[in-house]
């Protein structure tokens, strides 16, 4: 695993990038950032959205540089992904897992299943499985990069293409589909041959871990599977959930 560099960029820099490429292609955003962090960037891969940007970084790097959570509660063909992904274009998919100690403490005291229970319980949960190992990997790293859009949350409509990640010590975030609808993710993947879940053809636009992700039913936001049993502002894990100040 590569350690940081340590290279940053002031608000300013961020504000101007994203004036610069606010209409620019993903591939533009994702060539810049290949070429100002090398192997200090890195993909964090979960959904279709993320295959779909790996295609685009592999194109432009062979070398990019992929990681994926695995809580440990994924779906089937999640893990079958990740295995069809890592053949297709022979890089290593780097596996981050949550702290054995720490998940058999959490479910001893709260249940195997215990984010049904509660939203304090649901988050700690993620917290747990998705949260720490995420800022376990992030501390390596100048810059990470995300699968994610505008319209696929009402938490996420005034998503930046660039940001500044500040509970991660600063380092860069970006979001290079941020302007893009699901259609053209799904179109570019089909026009490039791009792997994909095999739930998104069972009605599951959105997959996260199998006991909190359901198909969407016609009509719904592509999110409403993905803890349905809670409200839409709710709605995230804390992977890029804001601290506030």
């Amino acid at each position: 695993m590569a350690s940081s560099t340590g290279k940053r960029f002031s608000a300013a820099d961020i504000a101007a990038l994203n004036d610069k490429f606010e209409r620019a292609t993903p591939q533009d955003v994702l060539a810049w950032a290949l070429k100002e962090l090398g192997s200090g960037i890195a993909l964090a891969w979960s959904g279709a959205e993320d295959v779909a940007v790996l295609d685009m970084m592999w194109r432009i790097d062979k070398n990019c540089r992929v990681f994926t959570l695995d809580t440990g509660r994924l779906n089937p063909e999640t893990y079958e992904l990740i295995d069809k992904v890592s053949l297709k274009y022979s890089l290593k998919v780097e596996v981050m897992f949550p702290q054995t100690a720490a998940v058999e403490k959490m479910v001893a005291e709260k249940g195997i299943n215990l984010f049904y229970e509660s939203l304090e319980n649901r988050k700690l949960c993620c917290g747990v499985r998705k949260v720490e190992p995420l800022n376990r990997m992030l501390g390596t790293l100048d810059g990470w990069i995300t699968g994610l859009r505008r319209t696929q949350a009402v938490t996420r409509g005034k998503l930046s293409k660039l940001e500044i990640d500040a509970d991660h010590g600063g380092i860069l975030k970006l979001n290079p589909l941020a302007d893009w609808t699901t259609q053209q993710v799904f179109d570019y993947m089909k026009a490039n041959g791009v792997p994909k879940n095999k739930l998104h053809e069972q009605g599951y636009p959105s997959i996260g871990c199998a006991p909190c992700t359901r198909a969407v039913k016609p009509g719904e936001d592509e999110r409403a599977g993905r803890w349905w049993w809670e409200n839409p502002e709710h709605k995230e894990c804390g992977l890029h959930v804001k601290a506030k100040s």
